[in-house]
């Protein structure tokens, strides 16, 4: 039928539809290349760093004269040369400063976030847009932990690593799950992702995690590279202790077991860029 025949009325219904589709279509090759499920995830928390401060609504700065374990080099601190929103983005940023808190000294300083009692979820799917930094010895993370160690202390309640990252392998980037017993008898299931070229630090990637009962998936750039579904805690029924609520974790750390001490190639500063954090639940 010769569209000139057609009533206005119903050429503008006709159009509007096909614009619908469209866009739903569209919005369906979004979630895919995601690696969502069409519209089965719905919008429940997000930051994109928008203004010149840290929504503290959302996440709170932590302040550790000793790092973060593991034995770790840096000193976390509130200030804004370490912890700061500019341009967009949060910025985590390590120097080689010797700052000290309260008469404890150490070689390094940086910025650790969280969002305990501010964001917390059990199952759903995260969403991180990150910039890595390069260098020996730097260890930037976006993880997870349990608000309430419901199984006893780590790693029986559990631990969820989004996105790991080793500074002196900058094309690849691991993501691992920390459950069992408490320490020592503590076990771990991990893999990893590579680049099929560059670096994660030459520009933003996507990382997510889909964290659903009894499953969970990392993709990198919407591509699914690892799916775990066994796991334990302490003698409690599956799928403990992955059935908790959880809250993030975004820190930039120095030094440490998993990455080694900076040596003289290590340049300083260094920044872990965050352009957004979004967090989906199923409908």
């Amino acid at each position: 039928m010769s569209l000139a025949r057609i009533p206005f009325r119903m050429l503008a219904m006709f159009l509007m539809a096909s614009w619908l589709v469209a866009g739903l279509g569209n919005t369906r090759s979004l979630r895919q290349a995601s690696g969502g499920e069409d519209d089965d995830w719905q919008l429940v928390w997000a930051d994109g760093f928008d203004g010149d401060r840290l929504d503290y609504s959302k996440w709170g700065v932590e302040v550790n004269a000793f790092g973060g374990g593991n034995n770790e080099l840096q000193m976390y601190t509130d200030r804004p040369k370490n912890v700061r929103v500019a341009d967009g983005h949060l910025i985590l940023e390590a120097h080689a400063d010797r700052p000290n808190i309260m008469g404890t000294t150490r070689e390094y300083s940086s910025g650790r976030i969280r969002t305990k009692h501010r964001g917390e979820w059990t199952y759903g799917r995260i969403e991180v847009r990150a910039q890595m930094p390069e260098g020996q010895g730097i260890w930037p993370a976006i993880w997870m932990l349990p608000t309430e160690e419901s199984y006893g202390g780590w790693a029986a309640s559990g631990e969820i690593d989004i996105v790991e990252y080793k500074g002196q392998e900058p094309g690849r980037v691991h993501g691992t799950l920390h459950f069992g017993a408490p320490w020592p008898k503590n076990a771990s299931a991990t893999g990893h992702y590579d680049l099929p070229e560059g670096s994660f630090a030459d520009g933003f990637h996507g990382f997510a995690l889909e964290w659903e009962p009894g499953e969970m998936r990392w993709y990198v750039d919407g591509r699914l590279y690892q799916t775990l579904d066994r796991w334990h805690s302490a003698g409690q029924p599956f799928p403990a202790p992955f059935d908790k609520p959880f809250h993030l974790v975004i820190n930039l750390a120095v030094g440490g077991g998993f990455v080694g001490a900076p040596d003289e190639t290590t340049e300083f500063p260094v920044q872990l860029k965050v352009d957004h954090v979004r967090v989906f639940q199923k409908r």
